[in-house]
């Protein structure tokens, strides 16, 4: 256990964004303008499978996908490993040192900061060298941050034994955050194009304020929550019934607290 234990929790934002705003030169330039207004402590979290797409078809590798995850055989895994840790991720941290905002890109095997598992075949899917998370070293994370960098995390983890595994960003976001709420007040904030979570896809001005975890069952059933928000909402439902203190899903745009959708217990 480090000194950070033993001090006051400190404030902590962990932002996820996806790879619709990140791969989008104005989206991607409005999200870390607002992303290095964000005062104190962060980790930016991102994702880029649009750019791994792109880049497989030119290289002649084929893209599958299984209710909206990728499957990554060794030759896509080559290309997310490129396209996450190489080039949106570098991108990224580039882009922050020119807004005067300190920061380093990791992926889950540097200071074996998140390792994972590959995940078993499922109903006859075989997902290929995808991980599922098992632990993080909330303490190496912190020791970066504390000295005022942030870290830039691509959707890649390991195993331990050498294997990279392709791993979903927004649970990479929620295992993070769950791990660092044991040293800080963690804000975990999911942010894409949409002003939150929305009562009419169609019309951005339906933002449901705040989502119970009891209620998301019904959102659901009824049709509100599909698609890509999904995910979003049960790693964000995760998070805050393993103790994260505050969860939010707003535009990649405004990060304020009050902007979006909170996501609380019961």
């Amino acid at each position: 256990m480090n000194e950070y234990h033993r001090m006051e929790k400190n404030r902590l934002t962990i932002v996820k964004v996806g790879g619709a705003v990140v791969e989008d030169d104005s989206q991607c330039r409005g999200l870390l303008e607002a992303f290095a207004a964000v005062e104190g402590r962060k980790i930016l979290v991102h994702g880029g499978g649009r750019t791994a797409s792109r880049i497989a078809s030119l290289l002649g590798v084929e893209t599958k996908m299984v209710d909206g995850r990728r499957i990554t055989d060794a030759d896509m895994l080559r290309v997310v490993v490129m396209v996450y840790g190489g080039l949106v991720n570098k991108q990224i941290v580039a882009r922050l040192q020119a807004l005067g905002t300190e920061a380093v890109g990791l992926t889950g095997a540097d200071m074996n900061i998140i390792r994972s598992h590959r995940r078993p075949v499922v109903g006859g899917i075989d997902y290929g060298f995808v991980g599922d998370v098992d632990s993080v070293d909330a303490d190496t994370l912190s020791a970066v941050v504390e000295k005022g960098v942030v870290p830039v995390v691509a959707p890649l983890t390991h195993d331990c034994h050498g294997q990279l595994l392709n791993t979903n960003a927004d649970t990479i976001a929620s295992e993070v955050a769950v791990a660092m709420s044991q040293l800080y007040d963690v804000r975990l904030v999911y942010a894409f194009e949409k002003a939150g979570v929305l009562r009419d896809v169609r019309d951005e001005s339906r933002v449901i304020p705040q989502i119970r975890v009891s209620e998301l069952a019904d959102l659901i059933g009824d049709g509100t929550v599909t698609g890509g928000m999904l995910p979003k909402l049960q790693m964000a439902a995760k998070a805050v019934e393993r103790g994260v203190g505050e969860v939010q899903i707003t535009c990649s745009t405004d990060m304020s607290p009050q902007a979006g959708t909170k996501i609380v217990a019961g």
